[in-house]
């Protein structure tokens, strides 16, 4: 796939990583999903570029000295063109900012908010940086969706901050799973599942609502070998979907991201 240039607003653009123990992510993600590494040096609190293809896909950053008890968790960014503007409509739809929004020198701006059922997700106003300069290809990001207990509540939250078109697949009892396209796109971004057991279905977030993310490998059940071999673990072994073989896993650290071999 060509390098990505932009994001329309609404569609996950970047994913990054805190990882407790910068060197060990390191070594974990450059053999599991054969990354290369960039720091961008203390001025930046050590914040490390992914690259694949000698290109960003992804960060990893150490915790904050004021947040030592942040879990690791992959973080997912929603790209909008005017954050101000998506602020206030986080905040009049029953979510809550926690962060920002702050200037990023040459590169663009950034907060990170809740949504009412308690997912965190950030949100970026690119500048330099338009969020990740490849996906859909072995090595990036391929594909992000929300778990959430909520379904046509976390619709109604979103859809709120980005007019996205919705498409409801499954008959919303046993398969209650929505796909958002952003205005002016052609193509689906992300995906919401109201999950039916909270305490299994949201393992991998901690027992909360959470944003994942999906990195596209070449092999996935030769991937979850690897992360297994690594100090990973995994939580679903490789599955056959409509959309390619997938599974779920965890980095040594603990935090969760699926690999996916797409189907086309």
């Amino acid at each position: 796939m060509p390098d990505r240039s932009s994001y329309p607003d609404g569609a996950p653009c970047w994913a990054d990583l805190n990882a407790p123990d910068l060197e060990s992510a390191r070594r974990f993600y450059g053999a599991a999903l054969g990354w290369e590494f960039q720091d961008k040096g203390p001025e930046y609190g050590h914040y490390t570029m992914c690259l694949w293809k000698g290109k960003p896909v992804a960060a990893l950053m150490p915790p904050p000295p004021s947040a030592d008890s942040l879990a690791p968790a992959w973080n997912v960014y929603l790209s909008t063109g005017d954050i101000e503007r998506t602020i206030a409509a986080v905040e009049s739809g029953g979510g809550k900012i926690a962060m920002g929004p702050h200037d990023i020198p040459d590169a663009g701006r950034l907060a990170f908010a809740f949504d009412p059922q308690g997912a965190s997700f950030g949100l970026w106003q690119p500048g330099v940086h338009a969020g990740a300069r490849l996906y859909g290809e072995p090595g990036a990001m391929a594909w992000n969706e929300l778990y959430t207990t909520a379904g046509g509540a976390a619709d109604a939250f979103y859809a709120g901050l980005f007019p996205y078109r919705q498409r409801q697949i499954g008959d919303e009892v046993n398969f209650d799973y929505t796909t958002w396209t952003p205005e002016g796109a052609d193509r689906e971004v992300c995906g919401r599942l109201r999950v039916t057991d909270p305490a299994h279905d949201l393992a991998a977030g901690g027992g909360s609502p959470f944003w994942s993310v999906y990195f596209a490998v070449a092999d996935v059940d030769e991937t979850a070998k690897q992360v297994a071999a690594l100090g990973g673990s995994v939580l679903q072994s490789p599955f056959d979907s409509p959309y390619g073989r997938l599974s779920v896993v965890k980095d040594p650290s603990g935090a969760a991201f699926t690999v996916i071999t797409l189907a086309f």
